[in-house]
């Protein structure tokens, strides 16, 4: 029952980083939110030391108006979409310490679900990263485009669905364990 014990440690671990995750990429949204307000009032109103933001980010950063819009939009929708991935992960570290193993049907259920959730998630936010991109590029000249790349992602979601399935064995042998040790047990 060693493993059995290094597994709910991995757990514990995993519902703490989880909820870590999630609440770091719901700040980091409200402040990508914060930043494109505040770039959109404050572009060309602010000064600092007679230098305005504008010519900060065009001569300093040296990037464009329109990327720096583009890079806090495509900020929010990263840190939504991680949110939701994070908020879904804890979620099942919750169900497994909770079930006390991860070998049931609904744990491997929501295991499948968020091994489909890290696929599907990088890649709606990739996809609504490239219409951000093209609204602010008709908006504003000289945008860059930002780099988002799920193919990490997609590894981990496959991963993970391979252990949802690898977990379902677990508990379909479980089940079928009790169901014969039941069965021995009226007979005798």
């Amino acid at each position: 029952m060693k493993s059995l014990q290094i597994i709910q440690t991995v757990s514990k671990i995993g519902k703490v980083i989880s909820t870590i995750v999630f609440i770091c990429c719901i700040v980091g949204f409200c402040m990508c939110i914060v930043g494109v307000v505040t770039t959109a009032l404050g572009v060309t109103a602010v000064k600092l030391g007679g230098v305005t933001l504008q010519s900060i980010l065009q001569n300093e950063a040296q990037m464009t108006e329109g990327t720096l819009y583009l890079s806090l939009i495509a900020g929010a929708i990263l840190c939504a979409g991680q949110a939701v991935l994070a908020k879904f992960a804890a979620h099942y570290f919750e169900r497994e310490l909770r079930d006390g193993t991860p070998f049931t049907g609904d744990g491997a259920k929501e295991l499948l679900r968020l091994g489909v959730l890290s696929i599907c998630i990088p890649v709606a936010v990739q996809i609504a990263s490239a219409i951000a991109e093209k609204i602010i590029a008709r908006l504003f000249a000289g945008v860059e485009p930002p780099d988002v790349d799920p193919t990490v992602s997609l590894t981990v979601g496959a991963l993970v669905i391979i252990l949802a399935l690898v977990c379902r064995y677990g508990a379909e042998l479980a089940a079928q364990r009790a169901t014969s040790d039941l069965e021995s047990e009226q007979e005798q």
